[in-house]
């Protein structure tokens, strides 16, 4: 089980990034800079970190790095009330080994996607949620179609809710109809203990600034696990506290994340470069040698590189530049 603490921190809300993959030129891990995305990210004053997701590239298990990049992100988060958070992918019985490796390594939970289990229907989908509920806490992940999610409809959360050691949902549809239909479930089932956090990038602040009214409940979105949050990570936590109270300047700084975050993930050319663009902003601040994913075909976008130089001169008070250039030399330790 999940500490108590980190716990307590997760269902406050709180700021988690999905972490990238650190590689070399020859695409092999590079344990360096592996561990001082970890120790930038807690030096950020993020609440967890979440590892083996989407962001960190799932080609990691069929290139026999799961393990040591989840063993290494653990070995860093050391405070008590930061939540780690293990990605758990596959059909079932993979899935289940991926959540007991989690749990053994002393992951607090699991990030859950079905995109694996494409056909299966909300019955057999509910099955797997809960085997894998019965080894390690689960939070629920709705990753949009373009880049190997699926649709989720209204049903299936619903059924979601009502699982035992069920602790919270990511949602990523980018899409206001299946965002609503998560938040409608949740309200619906009467649960208070399901923590609802943004992986919409396209939309973060309006998600967090909005209040959901169904099932005379207010249902407010507490927390962003987010692949935008693994760079100007310390921007973002700054943002994440200053959205307690809501003001007309944030809502004009909504516009400006998501625009920055169109040109990082790549919105023009389908999120091609969804990865690589993190991945470069993270070697302009010195924390990545270079852009390169485990699929050497995988890179920027046409125009993608003029798109980040100008989302970083347009909005300069967003970046951490400065905050990275402080402290690189003690994180690459």
């Amino acid at each position: 089980m999940a500490n108590s603490k980190a716990l307590a921190r997760f269902h406050q809300g709180t700021v988690i990034p999905a972490h990238p993959l650190a590689l070399t030129a020859g695409r092999k891990l590079d344990e360096r800079r592996q561990r001082a995305l970890t120790r930038y990210y807690l030096d950020a004053g993020v609440g967890g970190v979440a590892v083996a997701v989407h962001t960190t590239q799932f080609a990691i298990r069929e290139q026999g790095l799961l393990e040591p990049v989840l063993a290494l992100a653990r070995e860093e988060m050391r405070a008590d009330d930061v939540i780690a958070i293990a990605g758990i992918c596959g059909p079932t019985r993979q899935a289940e080994r991926e959540a007991a490796l989690a749990r053994d390594l002393g992951y607090d939970a699991g990030l859950l996607s079905l995109a694996a289990l494409v056909n299966a229907n909300t019955r057999k989908l509910i099955e797997h949620v809960e085997a894998i509920a019965e080894i390690i806490p689960v939070i629920g992940f709705y990753l949009q179609p373009a880049v190997g999610g699926r649709v989720l409809p209204y049903e299936f959360w619903r059924q979601f809710a009502e699982v035992q050691n069920v602790i919270g949902i990511k949602m990523a549809p980018f899409n206001r109809y299946q965002t609503i239909d998560v938040i409608r479930a949740v309200a619906d089932s009467g649960r208070d203990d399901i923590t609802l956090y943004t992986g919409n990038d396209d939309n973060i602040v309006i998600d967090l600034l909005t209040p959901h009214h169904f099932n005379n409940r207010v249902i407010r979105i507490k927390g962003g696990l987010l692949g935008h949050w693994a760079v100007w990570t310390r921007r973002a936590v700054e943002l994440h506290k200053d959205l307690q109270t809501v003001t007309e300047v944030h809502l004009a700084k909504a516009i400006a994340v998501t625009d920055s975050n169109a040109a990082f993930f790549d919105a023009a050319n389908g999120f091609h470069g969804c990865i690589a663009g993190l991945h470069e902003v993270l070697r302009r601040q010195g924390l990545l040698e270079g852009i390169w994913c485990l699929d050497p075909n995988e890179g920027l976008g046409p125009g993608q590189l003029e798109e980040i130089n100008r989302v970083y001169a347009a909005y300069p008070e967003l970046n951490d530049d400065a905050f990275v250039s402080e402290n690189l030399h003690r994180w690459l330790e």
